[in-house]
């Protein structure tokens, strides 16, 4: 096998692999933003008052620890948006193995701006 063909085929195999790691982040998303929904629906309660919610690391993961419907469903929500963000970095260790440095620059920029986004960003 010739070294280009063993290349295609090694990057066939990443791509299937992170294929189903975001199939697999988007379903887990889904079932736990499914069974805070169904928690709500069951208890009739958000698990806060009025119309608040938890925006902040620190009270989804409290939230959670309480079983608080809006704080799973939180939680899925940040599971949703962490799926991609895993997949940039499953990227940027792919290219680094295949040694493709302009591409493990690319990536670095695009994870750099994903993460001072979440810094800066507000709830």
């Amino acid at each position: 096998m010739t070294q280009d063909k063993q290349k295609e085929e090694e990057m066939y195999q990443v791509e299937l692999i992170v294929g189903g790691l975001l199939r697999i982040g988007v379903l887990l998303s889904a079932g736990i933003i499914i069974l805070g929904l169904a928690l709500y629906l069951f208890t009739g309660e958000s698990g806060y008052s009025g119309a608040t919610y938890p925006t902040s690391f620190s009270t989804i993961f409290s939230g959670l620890v309480d079983l608080k419907p809006f704080a799973i469903i939180m939680f899925g929500l940040l599971c949703l948006i962490f799926t991609p963000v895993f997949r940039v970095v499953v990227s940027l260790f792919t290219f680094l193995k295949e040694k493709d440095y302009l591409y493990v620059g690319i990536t670095g920029i695009v994870l750099f701006i994903l993460l001072i986004s979440f810094l800066i960003g507000k709830g």
